[in-house]
């Protein structure tokens, strides 16, 4: 009688720990103001300044122009084996214009399908019509493949 008992909490035990790992978990990554605390800066009054003392120091800023504080949070959600999903992502960006004043604050959310590009690493095409062999050794002590051939 008392192994059966003792299977019978084993078998409950068991499926407690089987259930638990199907909990969803939830992380929560970054950081986006509230409404409350962007309601506390006035666009065409404050500054740079003024915005990183009242909602702190953004995560990001503007890429290619320091024109915008870019305030970036987002929520991802896993469950047991499937891939992670991410069910809500914030993006506050609160635009300056060349004296650092408040111009525009705006909110975006996944829902809203906007892209904001945070970085972008495009490279120019600099790439001329010039044989390889002239641009290895173009550079080496002055030497001019191209007249050395003949060309």
């Amino acid at each position: 009688m008392r192994a059966g008992k003792w299977i019978g909490r084993a078998t409950c035990l068991a499926a407690v720990i089987a259930v638990a790992g199907c909990v969803a978990q939830y992380r929560l990554h970054g950081y986006t103001p509230s409404d409350e605390d962007l309601a506390a800066i006035t666009v065409g009054v404050d500054t740079r300044d003024t915005v990183a003392e009242v909602i702190g120091t953004p995560a990001t800023s503007g890429v290619m122009r320091n024109d915008a504080y870019y305030y970036v949070s987002k929520n991802v959600r896993s469950y047991g084996m499937k891939q992670p999903e991410t069910i809500d992502r914030q993006i506050v960006a609160i635009r300056f214009d060349e004296a650092g004043v408040v111009t525009n604050i705006e909110r975006y959310t996944l829902h809203d399908g906007r892209v904001v590009p945070l970085s972008r690493r495009v490279t120019g095409s600099n790439v001329d019509d010039v044989p390889f062999l002239t641009k290895l050794f173009g550079n080496v002590g002055g030497l001019d493949f191209g007249q050395a051939l003949g060309n």
